[in-house]
């Protein structure tokens, strides 16, 4: 449904209309990437994989069911075992991590 002409909202974007915009300010710096890497943490499944930026990583049985830390830089995936050794993966993807928690926040139930 079309609105009369007399209803329809005048667009800000003509010449010189932003200038009338309150609260208006320039935009700062973008903002940098981070210096050191990400750390994460995932929960192995029962097979010992865990899934971290689209990449699947087999650690073993011996570490199925366990929450491992991952540092995760723009190349490696350095996985931190729960015996204090550590894993360096060479990284496959480019994507983002999405998750850095590895369960999802307990709810309260009323019992």
């Amino acid at each position: 449904m079309r609105l009369p002409p007399s209803k329809r909202m005048r667009s800000p974007d003509i010449p010189g209309g932003s200038l009338r915009l309150r609260g208006l300010r320039p935009a700062g710096p973008p903002p940098r990437p981070a210096l050191e890497p990400v750390r994460v943490q995932r929960l192995a499944d029962r097979t010992g994989m865990i899934s971290i930026c689209g990449q699947r990583i087999g650690l073993g049985r011996d570490y199925a069911q366990c929450t491992v830390f991952i540092a995760v830089s723009e190349t490696t995936l350095a996985v931190e075992l729960g015996d204090g050794d550590i894993r360096i993966i060479r990284r496959t993807t480019s994507q983002a991590v999405r998750n850095i928690k590895s369960r999802p926040p307990r709810t309260a139930s009323i019992s």
